[in-house]
């Protein structure tokens, strides 16, 4: 389920926390509401973000694998 949660402080500043969506495509997602907010201070991502990365390059791993393991 993927879920935005929005913190508004007295300040004026927003705390904006994204669960759910893996990968980079967060940032898609966002892109139009961190526009009408204003600028962005700071961008922390979670361990969502890094476990698309991750998938990706044992998967990657594999593919070189095979194909090293083929030439033989």
């Amino acid at each position: 389920m993927e879920t935005l949660e929005f913190i508004i402080y007295p300040d004026g500043r927003v705390q904006e926390k994204v669960t759910g969506i893996v990968g980079a495509s967060c940032a898609e997602v966002t892109a139009a509401i961190e526009a009408q907010l204003g600028i962005v201070l700071t961008n922390e991502p979670t361990s969502e973000y890094f476990a698309a990365k991750a998938f990706s390059n044992s998967q990657n791993d594999v593919a070189n694998n095979q194909a090293t393991f083929s030439e033989w």
